[in-house]
């Protein structure tokens, strides 16, 4: 959970590390009065002073740059009366065109500010979203502990295609993950029609080929009232694994519609779950298989499951190569689920250099306790 910041409390200044930067262009405005005071009458540092607002911009808002233009004027005056006694042509027309320069800055400052607002209001928007849509998982769902992590490709969204789930039943937890053909914010609404249908089908179908196939359906209708309005919709689909794991038994199910294969981690040893009956993705409508069969995977007290999405797995360097999950986690075997998200996460993006060309999900699941020491 986020450290909570502490907020200025009444009559305390909101002090920030940038306010102390203002000492530039007030340093400034004073070495460029006292060299000019002290040059020979044909040196001419005057101008020297527009520097003072244009550095001033990158601080702060548009009255900070007014304030300290405001300030370069008056030196420049001072630099004129003083050493002069009275303001040249040439010393008039250096202040009009620091004032001009100021006045042309503050509003380019003020245009600036009012974007970062909309793009704050945009991110909150974002954040609300991802919050209503993709809902936080708790960290403990029954026997399993649990930790996810969410990677959008778009650089100003929180959330994109990719998606996960889970609900507790009686005696076990069903748990989604899944991806919506594309990226970005425009694969949102395929993402919470499917997150939405299984949340409400996952307390009332008995059977994990029942629950699967009763998404197919739902997405499938939904996919195509999009069509009619959009014609790209016919196009869309979704690729997901959902998952049964009970409380009493060391199994897993899995209903793989089209998706990677979870990993499942023992003994330091990774194993794909690969499906023995493998079903087309979700809302491709008649393409997909008329029954759904689970296949049953290992699940032992401190065993650890990976769910994840492509995005993972087809992330790539600047030479092309794709990101190592397994190798990552045979080292990270013997890690708890939310410090394993994390370094996940840190080691993702350190591998694209913070640029991922697709939305990146991934849960894990641990039953029980740690894994045993090994030996």
């Amino acid at each position: 959970m986020p450290t909570p910041q502490r907020r200025p409390g009444p009559g305390r200044p909101s002090w920030q590390p940038r306010h102390a930067l203002l000492a530039l262009p007030l340093g400034l405005i004073v070495a460029v009065s006292l060299v000019d005071f002290l040059a020979p009458a044909h040196v001419h540092l005057g101008p020297l002073l527009v520097a003072a607002p244009a550095v001033t911009a990158a601080l702060g808002g548009p009255r900070l740059v007014l304030a300290v233009g405001a300030l370069a004027t008056l030196a420049q005056l001072m630099i004129g009366v003083t050493r002069r006694g009275w303001l040249s042509l040439n010393h008039e027309v250096q202040v009009l065109a620091l004032v001009l320069v100021t006045v042309l800055i503050a509003v380019f400052a003020a245009l600036r500010e009012r974007q970062q607002q909309r793009m704050h209001q945009v991110r909150s928007v974002s954040e609300a979203a991802q919050r209503v849509v993709l809902r936080p998982l708790p960290p403990r769902l029954g026997p399993l502990r649990v930790a996810s992590v969410y990677l959008a490709a778009e650089a100003e969204a929180h959330i994109g295609g990719d998606l996960f789930a889970a609900v507790r039943t009686d005696g076990c937890t069903r748990v989604l993950i899944g991806d919506v053909r594309g990226k970005g914010l425009g694969s949102v609404s395929d993402a919470a029609l499917l997150l939405g249908a299984f949340r409400e089908a996952a307390h009332q179908q008995t059977a994990l080929p029942e629950l699967t196939r009763y998404l197919e359906r739902s997405v499938s209708r939904e996919l195509a009232e999009l069509a009619e309005t959009d014609p790209r919709g016919d196009e869309d689909f979704i690729t997901a694994a959902v998952l049964e794991i009970p409380d009493e038994e060391p199994v897993v199910r899995v209903v793989n519609c089209g998706h990677p294969p979870p990993l499942l981690v023992r003994d330091g040893r990774v194993t794909p779950c690969t499906a023995r009956h493998p079903q087309t993705p979700l809302g491709l409508g008649g393409l997909a298989a008329t029954g759904y069969r689970a296949d049953t995977f290992p699940l032992a007290h401190g065993d650890l499951l990976l769910l994840y999405t492509d995005g993972v797995v087809e992330a790539r360097d600047t030479a092309g190569t794709f990101y190592p999950l397994p190798e990552r986690l045979t080292a990270w075997a013997r890690e708890e689920p939310e410090p394993l998200v994390a370094r996940l996460r840190e080691d993702l993006l350190a591998h694209v250099r913070g640029s991922l060309g697709d939305d990146a999900a991934a849960v894990a699941l641990r039953r029980g306790g740690p894994p045993p020491p090994a030996g």
